[in-house]
């Protein structure tokens, strides 16, 4: 709480640690809207709505860790968000590519129906 409501002014082991698990939890969320994504067509309003609605639940996280808008942590956090997206696609096209099951833009229910059956 502390951290959040008076956030250290340049880069400690604290700051750095929580910008690493900012950064791992932006790759986490990303993994499914790369995965959604990889599955719309180019430039359709899903395709932009999966790079968007992202971006406030990485604000969120961003807030809560306390590492705030630092110039310094935009490249980190933007690199896990890339990432995070190339992830997804790469996933997609994997199980796309030796699953014989359909597949659905929602990872977590491919995922479910895979260990269904």
């Amino acid at each position: 709480m502390i951290l959040i409501m008076f956030p250290p002014k340049k880069l400690e082991t604290v700051s750095i640690m929580l910008l690493l698990l900012a950064a791992c939890l932006d790759f986490i969320i990303n993994i499914s809207f790369g995965y959604w994504r990889a599955n719309v067509k180019k430039f359709s309003l899903q395709w932009f709505l999966s790079i968007h609605i992202p971006i406030p639940f990485i604000i969120l996280v961003r807030i809560y860790t306390g590492i705030g808008f630092e110039f310094i942590t935009y490249p980190i956090m933007i690199i896990a968000f890339f990432l995070g997206q190339f992830a997804g696609l790469k996933i997609y096209s994997y199980r796309k590519k030796y699953s014989f099951a359909y597949l659905s833009s929602c990872l977590v229910k491919d995922l479910y129906e895979e260990f269904k059956s």
